[in-house]
């Protein structure tokens, strides 16, 4: 799939130059990303609404303004965007058919600041329906590929912005994230993404249509940036980051403190590979001990257990809660009160994952404040933590990609994890461990599984310390390397 176009692979950072420097323009960038895609996104599937007429005239402005000595951030780069957010003039479907011609007015507040920065936008991406899966896939746009390995996953929900990055459709893409839906897929096609601290990053117009885009924050979710580069995601990041204008909080306006360390060396870092809920895969293990070693042969110290780690199955239970009263807040009526009546009907010593997540999508809102109250104390927990410990390193998911699987009672799917069948949505545990709290967690790249699949890691760092964990992200990618284009 790989070919010789010139600039498709290379970094934000480094195009950013190139053109600064007169070596390339944005119309040529964007002229081979558009060729690029048209040539191999037929068995990808990434790029659900292309938007390629739009995108050469902004190349040709982007080229005029530096013509004219302006320069920005992202001033030329190709760019993709997922679906869900809104894009003035193309369609947002969040994947459901009833809304495949829905088309907002208005771009979402991260569309417009990165337009204002200069970014050109290729077009959307593909996502799962309603966000809801770690694939993408729906019926309206089909289902997106892995590029390392067609028949699987490319992850969920941001799995069209991570497959574009590894197909080399553009340098930047805009994700989001409450299931692990920036990391997840960031793993599975070997790419970089970035979770920002719950609140960094104003998500006015990521919303399902036919919704307002209003000024408000859903509970656990957040956009973020996806890249190829550790480096890119700052890049991106601080474009896209800031409160929102039409709240009180453009006053309090957030300055993020650099990172606690530069070097490598000066880094305490503490690698969890086993949790309670589902076993960690051997690929996945392999991969925290590459990055373990990297650490080590770096100077930095590095412990495997601490007496101040939050009690993960506690706050999984907690995560499960949160998350399906988020989700079925946004239920059609009937969905919820078939919800309520099912909840009815769990026996009082029901206290499994399942039975968590039922009771949660229907917490009322006494429940939902007492559910609060334990996130309250559980971060208060992760602050201590983090007065020994400057990065808490854990899987993603507890494998690399799996296959395609379509079936549409999701609680009857499964994952293999080294030959035993495991709970689909168990998956998502690993996630929540950064989700529940709302800490900053960096997805990278730490080399192939033994079938030659990517293999990646989250880097948790302190809330609002989001430099912390990008810069060690910087310095591992130039230990143990970074993305590498599949073959």
């Amino acid at each position: 799939m790989v070919g010789s176009m010139e600039w498709s692979y290379r970094s934000a950072e480094d195009v950013v130059g190139a053109m600064r420097a007169g070596e390339v323009t944005s119309v040529e960038l964007t002229e081979e990303a558009i060729a690029r895609i048209e040539r191999d996104d037929k068995a990808i599937n990434a790029i659900c609404v292309p938007d390629f007429t739009r995108a050469r005239e902004a190349a040709r402005q982007a080229d005029r303004a530096r013509a004219a000595g302006r320069d920005a951030p992202l001033l030329g780069i190709p760019i993709t965007v997922k679906d869900s957010y809104n894009v003035a003039g193309l369609p947002t479907t969040w994947g459901m058919p009833a809304f495949a011609d829905f088309i907002p007015a208005e771009d979402a507040l991260a569309v417009a600041r990165v337009r204002a920065a200069g970014a050109v936008i290729l077009g959307k991406t593909n996502v799962p329906l309603m966000l809801g899966d770690l694939q993408s896939f729906n019926a309206i746009y089909g289902t997106t590929n892995n590029p390392w390995d067609h028949g699987r996953s490319p992850g969920g929900s941001s799995g069209g912005s991570a497959a574009a990055l590894a197909a080399g459709f553009g340098a930047l893409s805009l994700g989001s994230d409450i299931g692990g839906s920036l990391r997840t897929p960031a793993h599975f096609c070997g790419v970089y993404s970035h979770k920002p601290s719950f609140g960094l990053v104003a998500t006015r117009g990521h919303v399902p249509p036919p919704a307002p885009a209003l000024p408000s924050e859903r509970d656990l979710g957040v956009i973020g940036p996806m890249a190829r580069t550790a480096r890119d995601l700052t890049l991106l990041l601080d474009v896209m980051a800031g409160a929102d204008p039409l709240t009180l909080g453009i006053a309090f306006d957030l300055a993020l403190p650099p990172a606690r360390h530069d070097r490598l060396a000066d880094f305490r870092v503490l690698i969890l590979q086993d949790h309670p809920v589902i076993p960690t895969g051997t690929a996945v293990r392999s991969a925290l001990h590459r990055v373990a070693d990297a650490l080590t042969a770096g100077g930095a110290r590095v412990e495997w257990q601490s007496s101040l780690l939050p009690d993960l199955d506690s706050a999984a239970t907690l995560y499960s809660q949160l998350l399906f009263a988020t989700l079925a807040a946004g239920f059609p009526a009937d969905r919820y009160e078939q919800l309520r009546a099912q909840a009815a009907e769990l026996g009082p010593h029901d206290h499994g994952r399942d039975a968590a997540r039922l009771r949660g999508g229907v917490f009322s809102h006494r429940e939902w404040l007492e559910a609060n109250d334990r996130r309250e104390l559980l971060r208060r927990e992760w602050r201590r933590l983090f007065t020994d410990f400057d990065i808490v390193i854990t899987p993603i998911t507890p494998t690399p990609a799996f296959p395609h699987d379509h079936n549409p009672n999701i609680a009857e799917r499964r994952l293999d994890i080294d030959g035993t069948p495991h709970p689909y949505l168990d998956q998502l545990t690993w996630a929540g461990v950064a989700t529940v709290p709302g800490l900053p967690a960096t997805a990278i790249p730490t080399g192939p599984s033994p079938e030659g699949l990517p293999v990646g890691v989250q880097l948790i760092a302190p809330m609002f310390e989001d430099r912390t964990g990008l810069r060690l992200a910087e310095l591992l990618e130039r230990s143990i390397g970074g993305f590498t284009p599949p073959n």
